[in-house]
């Protein structure tokens, strides 16, 4: 007996492998391998930044794009585009990162509604001591397993995926 795929396997891939000539349950495989190797990448950075820093990944990113923006802040709209958190996530998060002082909060003088999430040097420094931690695990999970081959393919597809197909190019040039 033979088993046809679910109705529902073939609508989480786009065009079902169907119209496209593709095989649909590779291209399930694949889609679902990319989103285990991405868990599993993110709780290893995880373990090792709370094991070592007391920092969850998210804080990580938060302070992350904080610490790489001109003077250490970001309007809160602007930073939860940037990480991956909704915008009610984004704000107990931040509530938290100021509890701890990492960030503060300040209105922006150009628009009442709007807020930034400023860097505090606290939040700076925990910046800096966390970045060797979160840089080694992403050697040790990810580059150390790639190749220069790989690394560009790699760089490519992720560029198409994200819509920004000329970023890994340019970084890869320079």
């Amino acid at each position: 007996m033979t088993t046809q795929p679910s109705p529902m396997a073939a609508a989480h891939v786009p065009g079902g492998g169907a119209a496209s000539g593709r095989n649909a349950a590779a291209e399930l495989t694949v889609w679902r391998t990319m989103l285990r190797a991405q868990a599993r990448i993110s709780r290893r950075l995880q373990s090792g930044l709370l094991a070592e820093h007391d920092l969850a990944l998210g804080s990580y990113d938060v302070l992350m794009h904080l610490g790489e923006a001109p003077g250490g802040r970001l309007r809160m709209n602007d930073l939860a585009d940037r990480v991956l958190l909704s915008r009610s996530g984004l704000t107990r998060l931040v509530d938290r990162l100021q509890r701890e002082g990492l960030v503060v909060r300040q209105s922006c003088t150009s628009d009442a509604r709007g807020l930034y999430a400023v860097l505090t040097p606290a939040g700076r420094d925990r910046l800096a001591e966390a970045t060797p931690t979160y840089r080694q695990g992403v050697r040790d999970y990810v580059l150390s397993r790639l190749d220069e081959e790989d690394l560009h393919t790699f760089g490519h597809i992720l560029g198409k995926l994200a819509d920004e197909p000329e970023t890994f190019a340019a970084h890869a040039a320079g």
